[in-house]
C-alpha cells in the first residue's frame, strides 16, 4: 500500500514543502529513504521503528520505501520524523489515509514514542500556511505565528493516532513556558558628555544609517551602541513575521508569543568566522548573524579586528538586503539580512587617539589596522563619527542627557514622517528619491559644490550626505521644507576620514 503525509524541511532560513510516500511491499524487509535525506533524516528509520514499537503498534515485516518528495534539494534534520511515522502507519491500515488529507505534520521522535520540537518550525508551518498542522507541544506557539489553519499540539506518537483514529478529542494547547530572556533597553540618559556621538546616534535611529564610531577603549563606543535598540520602534507585523522565521530556522528560543516584535540586536564576537556571520554550514544551511539581525541592529564591536573576509561578506547584505548562500550540494538560498550596521573600532591597534596622542603606533601599524576595513565598506556608512574620551568634569559632575524616551519620541515623529513621504527611510533613497524628497536651497547646493571642488567628496559621498541631511532636517522638525546649509554642514561633521588619524569629510 501507499500513503502520502504532508510535511516541510528548511533550507536556510525557509521552509520548503516536502511530501512523504511510504510503500510497504512484500520482499525481504528492510527500510529505504529516497529523496536526497542527509545524515541525521536518514536516522529516522531507527527513531521510527523504536516509537512505533514503543507506542504500542507492529512493525511491519516488509520492503519499506519511503521517498522525500521532491529530489531536487537535500532534505535536512528530524523533523520529517513524525511525518515518516504517521506514513507508515497510515500503509499498515493502522491510521485511515482521509485522516491526514489536509493535515501538515512536523517534529522529531524520541524512542519512547515522545515528539519533541525541531527547529524551524514556523518557517516549515509558514510554508503551508493554510493547512492544519500537527505539531510539538512545546513549538505550539512559533506554530501559530506563521499558521492561518488550525494547530494541533501533541506530545506522543500514541496519543497522535488515537486522535487521527478519532478515539479521543484533539489535545488542548497549554502554553509552554518560554526559556527567551527579554533583551534589556540601556538608557541613554546613562550617556554623559558626546554631543555629537548622542546626536549622530539619534539620526542613524531616525534615518536607518549605517553609523561608524572611532575613538579610544573608554571613550563610550559601545555604550552608545548598545542604546539604538531603546531608539527604534516596535517591528511592523510582516517583518515581525519575517524576523521570526530567520529565527527560529536558526533554533533561537522566541518569546511565549512565538512572535518577535522588538528589533533584534546582534553582537558576533569578532573572532567569528565567516559562515558564523554571513550563514551557511557544510551539510545543513543556516542562518548567519546578519540574518538574525534582520529587521534590527548587527554591531560589530572592535571592527578593526574582524577578518577582512567576514566585513567584505557583508557588503552584498547592506546592498542587497539579503545574502545568497550556496554549496555544491544544495540549492543557492537567499537569506534575509536587512539590518542596521552600527560598527566601533579603535583608531590603531593600542588604541590611542592619533599621532599626536599617546598613541604608541607607527604610521605603517596604523595604517595596516584601518586597511582591514575596505574602502567600499568603510565607503557604506553614511555616520563616521570620532569620538573622544569624555571630559573628567562631564564624567563626573555632568547632568544625565535625555533619556531614551525623550529621544525616541523625535525618532519616531521622523520616521513616521519619511514612511509617509517616501515610503521609506531615508537612508533608502534612491537619485530620483533624493531629487523629489529632499532637494537643496541655495546655500546648501554651494556648500556641497565647494567640499566637491576641493576632492573632499565623490559622487556616492554626495548623495549619502544628503540622505543625512534630510534626516536632520526632519529631527529638526522641517519635514516639508527644503534641505539648508546647517543641515549640509551636521552632516559633513558626521562623515570623518578613517585612516591614520580622524579629519575632516571624507569620500
Amino acid at each position: 500500500m501507499i500513503a502520502t503525509v504532508d510535511t516541510a524541511t528548511i533550507l536556510g532560513a525557509r521552509g520548503h514543502p516536502v511530501t512523504v510516500e511510504v510503500h510497504i511491499a512484500r520482499g525481504l524487509p528492510g527500510f529505504t529513504m529516497l529523496g536526497l535525506p542527509d545524515e541525521s533524516c536518514r536516522e529516522a528509520r531507527d527513531r521510527v521503528r523504536a516509537a512505533v514499537l514503543s507506542s504500542g503498534f507492529s512493525w511491519p515485516d516488509k520492503k519499506i520505501t519511503v521517498n522525500l518528495a521532491p529530489p531536487h534539494h537535500r532534505k535536512t534534520g528530524s523533523g520529517l520524523d513524525v511525518a515518516i511515522a504517521v506514513g507508515v502507519l497510515v500503509a499498515c491500515e493502522v491510521i485511515p489515509a482521509d485522516a491526514v488529507r489536509g493535515l501538515g505534520f512536523a517534529g522529531e521522535l524520541g524512542l519512547d514514542g515522545s515528539i519533541r520540537g525541531v527547529p524551524g518550525v514556523a518557517p516549515m508551518v509558514g510554508v503551508r500556511p493554510e493547512s492544519d498542522w500537527v505539531v510539538p507541544a512545546a513549538s505550539v506557539a512559533e506554530a501559530r505565528a506563521a499558521a492561518r489553519g488550525v494547530v494541533r499540539p501533541v506530545e506522543r506518537l500514541a496519543q497522535l493516532v488515537e486522535a487521527l483514529n478519532g478515539c479521543v478529542a484533539w489535545p488542548e494547547s497549554v502554553d509552554a513556558p518560554s526559556e527567551f530572556v527579554e533583551p534589556e533597553l540601556h538608557d541613554l540618559a546613562d550617556v554623559k558628555g558626546q554631543p555629537l556621538a548622542r546626536l549622530a546616534l539619534e539620526v542613524a535611529a531616525a534615518g536607518g544609517h549605517h553609523l561608524l564610531f572611532v575613538g579610544p577603549p573608554g571613550a563610550g563606543k559601545t555604550m552608545l551602541a548598545r542604546r539604538l535598540p531603546g531608539l527604534l520602534p516596535d517591528l511592523a507585523s510582516d517583518l515581525a513575521l519575517q524576523t521570526t522565521m530567520v529565527h527560529s530556522a536558526a533554533g533561537v528560543t522566541l518569546p511565549a508569543g512565538g512572535l518577535l516584535t522588538r528589533p533584534p540586536f546582534r553582537s558576533p564576537h569578532h573572532t567569528s568566522s565567516l559562515g558564523s556571520v554571513v550563514g551557511g554550514g557544510s551539510h545543513q544551511l543556516r542562518p548567519g548573524e546578519i540574518s538574525l539581525a534582520h529587521g534590527g541592529v548587527l554591531f560589530l564591536d572592535e571592527m578593526g579586528q574582524f577578518s577582512p573576509k567576514v566585513l567584505d561578506g557583508l557588503r552584498e547584505a547592506l546592498e542587497d538586503g539579503q545574502v545568497m548562500v550556496g554549496r555544491v550540494e544544495q540549492l543557492r538560498v537567499a537569506m534575509p539580512a536587512r539590518f542596521q550596521l552600527i560598527g566601533a573600532t579603535n583608531p590603531c591597534p593600542c588604541g590611542g587617539s592619533g599621532p599626536s596622542s599617546d598613541c604608541s603606533c607607527d604610521e605603517r601599524s596604523r595604517q595596516r589596522y584601518t586597511q582591514r576595513m575596505s574602502g567600499p565598506l568603510l565607503d557604506r556608512f553614511d555616520l563616521r563619527v570620532a569620538v573622544s574620551r569624555p571630559n573628567v568634569a562631564d564624567l563626573l559632575d555632568g547632568e544625565p542627557g535625555e533619556s531614551t524616551a525623550e529621544v525616541a519620541a523625535r525618532v519616531h515623529h521622523a520616521r513616521a514622517a519619511a514612511l509617509a513621504r517616501s515610503g521609506g527611510l531615508n537612508a533608502d533613497l534612491d537619485e530620483h528619491g533624493l531629487n523629489e524628497f529632499a532637494p537643496l536651497d541655495r546655500d546648501a547646493e554651494r556648500c556641497i559644490r565647494d567640499e566637491m571642488e576641493r576632492g573632499r567628496l565623490t559622487g556616492r559621498g554626495y548623495h549619502r550626505i544628503r540622505r543625512v541631511a534630510r534626516t536632520l532636517a526632519d529631527l529638526g522638525g522641517g519635514v516639508d521644507r527644503a534641505i539648508e546649509e546647517r543641515d549640509v554642514v551636521a552632516a559633513l561633521t558626521m562623515r570623518a576620514r578613517v585612516g591614520s588619524g580622524i579629519t575632516g569629510a571624507a569620500a
